[in-house]
């Protein structure tokens, strides 16, 4: 029921998405030829040669958002998620849009037709399209989410879960859950070999039986999902779990009593036929590290130029305001554990550290001078590092970048520390957009850099700049 279920709506999305691109697509026509907003200087198209393209786009834009994966459901997505897979997948539309009509247009398309517009779109069009596109089918998934949630709210259409095992991870698998229960699941027990002793169950989750009685306690309790969190030394037990669950039609989900030990993905490798796991295993490498780094050079180059006004009135009002270099040059530790020089603006005094040695800066920390304070505010004295980026030293979006001196403390007191080092320091990161900046938890900093590490991504990388632009004029923060 619930496969045939996710069929109707991705059915829905697919149908749904095509009409709004054909309607942005004709909408966008109008705005650019119809409105008078913008002046006219090359013509008038016919409106027939854009509706002659409707076909085209309603199956462009579905195929875009196939390949960005929007259509694969699932119901832990955020609504920023959400927005940025719309958003990622719109622009890839457009890309396709755009590379197959000039294709179509230079090697399929007759003299006659070319002078007719037979395949011309204009780059307004497109650029007027993206943008409603994005809104259209957003505002489509949140009209479908809202219908969910209400549903869901009203205990109609859940997923309801059986958890296998009673211990610690069970516990923290139910806990999970019933933080969000927005997401439409109902947690109905425990099922756990020491049902005969002193374990009752766990906020208020009964304890239904023994492993063996799954069978009959799925039937009876409708169970969608089995979650198996058993400890190590119960593993024997996943096999018959999964034989019993395949036989009742029953999704199953293990969740590895390994993850203290796992912080990264982990990936199954082949040694000559001989299954090998890797358990730090990260999706940056080989060609996605050119992809990302080429996406650095392009934007730092961007950023040097149109900054480079900027940061000469900086410089000025640095140089101006307190004795010493406008520069100020720290070791930090990148990639692979190797140490480099950060560029930063000083916002010290001159020999800040002299008397207190390696220590962290503070919100009000009295070493700071006024303009060094303000420059902190808004994130100003970080910019230098867009250098380091052309440099190869940084890269945009990462872990922020450490001393080796705090390093080398952390390392021995904070477990997976030094897995932060997979990837080269950034100057933001999904921990610092998230909260998690300057004297915050170091334990929940590791947490969100290591979540970035295991789940990166192009579109992330761009969902953590746009959250970067959007909160870094309202969060004070040190690095």
């Amino acid at each position: 029921m619930v496969r045939r279920y996710n069929r109707l709506l991705v059915a829905f999305y697919v149908i749904t998405d095509a009409l709004l691109a054909s309607w942005a697509f004709v909408l966008a026509y109008a705005i650019r030829f119809e409105s008078g907003l913008i002046p006219v200087t090359r013509g008038y198209p016919p409106i027939e040669n854009y509706l002659n393209m409707l076909p085209f786009v309603a199956v462009l834009t579905p195929l875009a958002f196939q390949v960005q994966g929007l259509y694969r459901l699932r119901r832990g997505r955020s609504r920023v998620d959400d927005f940025f897979a719309v958003l990622i997948g719109s622009i890839l539309a457009v890309i396709f849009g755009v590379g197959s009509t000039l294709y179509v247009q230079t090697y399929y398309v007759s003299e006659a037709a070319k002078a007719a517009g037979a395949y011309e779109v204009s780059q307004l069009v497109w650029a007027f399209f993206l943008t409603l596109v994005v809104a259209f089918t957003y505002m489509s998934r949140e009209f479908v989410r809202e219908i969910l949630e209400r549903r869901w709210r009203a205990g109609i259409g859940l997923k309801r879960i059986l958890i296998a095992g009673s211990g610690d991870l069970g516990r923290m698998v139910a806990d999970r859950i019933l933080q969000h229960r927005e997401l439409g699941y109902q947690v109905v027990g425990f099922v756990d070999d020491r049902a005969g002793g002193d374990h009752i169950g766990y906020r208020g989750l009964p304890l239904l039986g023994t492993l063996a009685e799954v069978s009959e306690i799925g039937q009876r309790e409708r169970v969608d999902h089995l979650y198996v969190a058993l400890p190590l030394e119960e593993h024997a037990k996943l096999l018959d779990l999964m034989d019993i669950a395949s036989r009742e039609c029953i999704d199953i989900k293990i969740v590895p009593d390994l993850i203290q030990f796992i912080a990264l993905r982990a990936r199954l490798e082949d040694l000559d036929g001989l299954p090998i796991i890797n358990v730090n295993d990260v999706p940056l490498q080989g060609f996605n590290t050119v992809v990302k780094r080429v996406i650095d050079v392009v934007l730092s180059t961007a950023a040097v130029l149109v900054l480079a006004i900027p940061v000469a009135i900086i410089a000025a009002v640095v140089k101006l305001s307190s004795p010493g270099p406008v520069f100020y040059r720290q070791e930090r530790m990148g990639l692979d554990g190797m140490a480099f020089t950060v560029y930063k603006f000083r916002s010290m005094e001159l020999g800040a550290e002299d008397s207190t040695g390696p220590i962290w800066a503070r919100d009000d920390d009295p070493r700071t001078t006024a303009v060094g304070r303000w420059l902190r505010r808004f994130d100003l004295d970080e910019l230098p590092q867009f250098w380091n980026v052309l440099k190869g030293d940084m890269s945009i979006v990462g872990p922020r970048p450490e001393r080796p001196f705090f390093v080398d403390q952390f390392k021995h007191r904070i477990p997976q520390y030094m897995l932060r080092h997979k990837v080269k320091a950034g100057i933001t990161g999904w921990a610092q957009v998230n909260g998690w900046r300057g004297n915050t938890s170091l334990e929940k900093r590791i947490e969100y850099d290591l979540y970035y590490i295991e789940h990166w991504s192009v579109s992330l990388d761009i969902k953590i700049m746009w959250l970067t632009v959007v909160r870094g004029l309202f969060q004070r923060g040190i690095a």
